[in-house]
């Protein structure tokens, strides 16, 4: 339960700011649906784009560590 009331804190808070920052008047409970919808649509959105940045990171290491690598065959390895 305590989790559930988290959410809807959290909710209220990022509806508000939204609201506020989108200048729309809604009421109480449209505002606390809009912050608690926006956060999950935002977690999901946000979890997409670690994951796709985390993949292109670790090609991103993968292709400068085989460079790296390489570089020190080609200049400290067999002649």
């Amino acid at each position: 339960m305590p989790m559930i009331l988290f959410i809807v804190i959290i909710g209220a808070a990022a509806g508000f700011l939204a609201t506020r920052l989108m200048k729309v008047q809604a009421d109480v409970p449209t505002t606390i649906a809009i912050g608690v919808v926006g956060s999950v649509v935002g977690w999901a959105i946000l979890r997409v784009l670690v994951s796709v940045t985390g993949a292109v990171a670790m090609f991103v290491g993968a292709v400068l560590g085989a460079v790296l690598l390489l570089w020190l065959w080609q200049r400290y390895g067999p002649k």
